[in-house]
């Protein structure tokens, strides 16, 4: 029975964004993305000839859409799970694009052991959001690894992320809306200057933010950007906004607001 239930969690979709020209495999049952990988995915301010890393890639969905939109970068995914690293690299060969993004299975904790120091022009993330003991957690699940910290914290992450970049470089996170000061601080302690800061609205209904995105620069300067809100929904009926559609379609352009230079993990 538990070997049936094994195969069952390996079973594999095949989803599709940009009206079919990226392909993303996922397990049925791991960990799926969701719509803040999309969000991320447009935020991160990307430079022609920018090297990424992408800490705790998954299934390398970040990384598809930025290689989608970005046709002169080379895009690299740091991931600890092997069957997510497996799945990433299935997406690379399914999108063709072995010449430009490849997948390092390591752990976020240790970069140092499998990635050379500011060697990355920008680092993206989407880390853990929940703490390991909220909830009743399975702790060998491919989906709760990803969403809590169970293998890595949000300050390991931000330290990995401080490790990669360039000097001057920026580093993209998004984060629960509520969990913002908790981010800020762990920028902070790392000297990364926030320089961006995107809330994102489930709708205009919405009494809150859900989400945020945070662009910050390791030993940047002084001065933040507060973007105006960005909604997900339109409507009560919970269909997507005229500008999250775009995104899904690869025709949204950018969330970012600079010159260059809710919890959305669903079940």
């Amino acid at each position: 029975m538990s070997e049936s239930r094994d195969q069952d969690a390996q079973k594999i979709t095949t989803d599709a964004l940009f009206d079919g020209r990226l392909i993303c495999h996922q397990h049925r049952h791991g960990y799926r993305f969701s719509v803040d990988a999309v969000l991320l995915a447009h935020f991160c301010p990307v430079r022609p000839g920018d090297r990424i890393l992408d800490l705790g890639c998954g299934s390398g969905i970040i990384g598809l859409i930025l290689c989608s939109l970005h046709q002169d970068i080379a895009l690299t995914g740091l991931e600890i799970q092997a069957g997510l690293a497996g799945l990433a690299q299935k997406n690379i060969q399914a999108n063709q694009w072995a010449d430009r993004m490849n997948i390092v299975q390591g752990d976020a904790r240790q970069p140092g052991r499998f990635l050379a120091a500011e060697s990355f022009d920008l680092v993206v993330c989407n880390p853990p959001y929940r703490a390991a003991g909220s909830g009743r957690i399975n702790r060998t699940d491919e989906a709760a690894v990803a969403r809590h910290e169970l293998k890595a914290t949000l300050d390991d992450m931000v330290s990995a992320a401080f490790f990669a970049v360039k000097n001057r470089g920026p580093v993209c996170f998004v984060y629960p809306a509520k969990g913002l000061s908790r981010l800020l601080t762990a920028l902070e302690l790392k000297n990364c200057a926030v320089k961006h800061v995107q809330p994102v609205y489930s709708s205009t209904s919405s009494g809150q933010a859900s989400l945020v995105l945070v662009e910050a620069r390791k030993n940047g300067g002084p001065g933040c950007l507060l973007a105006a809100p960005f909604y997900v929904y339109d409507g009560p009926d919970r269909a997507y906004s005229p500008a999250m559609r775009n995104l899904y379609k690869g025709a949204g352009g950018a969330l970012s607001g600079l010159d260059p230079g809710q919890d959305t993990k669903t079940e």
